[in-house]
């Protein structure tokens, strides 16, 4: 047991109030606990700290020197605990966030953004990831996911909205290479996916029961950035499954046109997640309660009326 700290408190209070009796009334123990522990104080420093006389109680040349720096000491850790309490109620510090590349761009970082407006003492550190950090390993304090949760059990989840995926290409591509009719078809066209998870490419797609499964597809070429497969097949160089958020004002416009409707999509959830904790702090809990407030705005994941 560290008995670094035994003692100090009760010195300081002896000194600062003259006696014994006085400094165990205002720590609440007895005054044969505040002798005993000042005793074992000057014990382990190998120097007697106080004068007692029957009549008296003075410092030492030693004790007036460990007073000050004890009161100090003292002063710091009531300092760090009033910090302490205080960012568990007020939103301020670092928060630790990693996002999905495309969509916490377009999507989350807006809200995030406009949160620290109205919250200057929080401070961001933002990464953006398609893969599977490790939330506790990684130190992260909140992570938005799209899809399929591994286990989750040191972890709390809540969902924000769900994302529609589409199949799509452009019209020169089409125009060249023929529009799929069913999935099957897929094997004689340049699909493009984005970094796979995996050793095979796979698109949601529906099956013979009427559910929708990952099933495996030829990719031609792979990109670690949904943007870059956006590009790609606006530029005409495949067929690709996007989120219908990302793509929507392409196909109103025309420069993409959706393939195997009906066959294609099904939905992903979108999910706030954060690791499992007895007390959220203050500068996380306003970032979660800000994102939930504001999953109307990521309805762009849906399809429109």
């Amino acid at each position: 047991m560290n008995m670094q700290f035994d003692g100090i408190a009760e010195f300081v209070a002896v000194a600062q109030l003259g006696s014994f009796t006085a400094a165990a009334d205002q720590l609440g123990i007895t005054k044969s606990a505040v002798g005993r522990a000042v005793s074992r104080l000057e014990a382990r420093l190998g120097a007697k700290l106080l004068h007692r006389t029957t009549r008296r109680l003075t410092l030492t040349s030693q004790g007036e020197a460990w007073l000050e720096n004890s009161t100090a000491a003292l002063a710091q850790l009531d300092r760090g605990e009033s910090i302490l309490k205080l960012s568990q109620n007020t939103p301020a510090g670092q928060v630790r966030i990693d996002l999905p590349t495309a969509f916490g761009r377009l999507f989350v970082m807006p809200v995030l953004l406009e949160l620290v407006s109205r919250c200057p003492a929080i401070l961001l550190k933002v990464s953006f990831s398609d893969g599977r950090a490790d939330l506790i390993s990684e130190g992260i304090d909140l992570a938005v996911r799209i899809g399929a949760l591994d286990d989750t059990a040191d972890l709390i989840a809540r969902r924000l909205g769900a994302q529609q995926l589409v199949i799509c290409a452009a019209p020169g591509y089409l125009a060249e290479r023929g529009t799929p009719l069913n999935p099957a078809d897929l094997a004689e066209h340049d699909c493009i996916v984005g970094w796979l998870l995996s050793r095979q490419a796979t698109w949601l797609l529906k099956q013979s029961d009427g559910s929708f499964a990952p099933q495996v597809i030829p990719a031609k070429h792979e990109f670690c950035d949904l943007e870059m497969v956006q590009a790609a097949v606006k530029a005409g160089r495949g067929l690709a499954q996007l989120p219908l958020w990302m793509v929507r004002n392409d196909i109103q416009s025309g420069k993409l046109i959706t393939v195997l409707d009906g066959m294609s999509g099904g939905e992903m959830p979108i999910t706030l997640l954060w690791p499992r904790t007895r007390t959220l702090p203050a500068k996380v809990r306003v970032i979660v309660d800000e994102l939930l407030k504001n999953a109307h705005r990521f309805a762009g994941s849906a399809p429109s009326e």
